[in-house]
């Protein structure tokens, strides 16, 4: 078996020895902006080997182009899941892989790169085993009264308004989230945070934004 095989094969496994988040705020657990981009000469000749055997698989997945499209991301995705019966889903859409990629696209080309589908990568696999541990009922499905547990896991520790807001968001109507929906969620979570972060540029809790900021932050999403 090829190593993108065997690598796409254990891309969804569960992640053992999840941390426990403390009770901080949500600004204070927003996670880091995903490395910045790199020449990929100088990128190939400084990494790690678990890197350059990470940048071999996507040379496989990604194509000549180098980057993952929309497309190509639901492709990925739902081959993956398909062969995870614990994981309740309807498979990712088009439109919430459309919405994955601009969250992630720090550079506007419409695609991911290697450090992006990286960085997305590594959070599904940890969200994932998240996922897993907290559907205590096994069915397959999160939960509204399991959700704040899961986010605080995640290391979204949401206050109960946000919560329900959440639930009205991306739940079906018993309330309860299928594995997309709770990774699409997770992804814009993360990228709403990291988008704070780099606004506010004096650390204190606050931004101020423009017209045209907002509209950029809020539209290609």
């Amino acid at each position: 078996m090829s190593l993108a095989r065997r690598l796409i094969g254990g891309f969804l496994d569960i992640v053992s020895h999840l941390s426990a988040v403390t009770e901080r705020s949500l600004f204070n657990v927003c996670p880091h902006q995903p490395p910045p981009r790199r020449p990929l000469a100088y990128a190939e000749h400084n990494e790690s080997e678990e890197d350059a055997k990470f940048r071999r698989v996507f040379k496989q997945l990604a194509g000549e182009d180098m980057e993952v499209s929309p497309k190509e991301l639901m492709d990925i995705l739902n081959k993956i899941i398909s062969k995870h019966a614990a994981l309740k889903t309807d498979g990712f859409s088009i439109e919430s892989c459309r919405s994955m990629v601009a969250v992630m696209d720090s550079d506007s080309t419409g695609k991911l790169g290697f450090h992006e589908f990286k960085y997305l990568w590594n959070n599904i696999k940890k969200w994932q085993g998240v996922y897993l541990n907290f559907d205590q009922d096994g069915s397959g499905v999160i939960s509204g009264e399991e959700l704040p547990g899961a986010f605080t896991a995640a290391g979204f520790p949401l206050n109960d308004q946000l919560c329900q807001m959440i639930v009205r968001r991306y739940s079906d109507e018993s309330g309860n989230l299928d594995f997309d929906n709770y990774i699409g969620c997770l992804v814009r979570l993360d990228a709403m945070c990291r988008a704070f972060k780099t606004l506010d540029k004096d650390n204190n809790g606050t931004i101020k934004v423009n017209v045209k900021e907002w509209l950029q932050l809020t539209m290609y999403s």
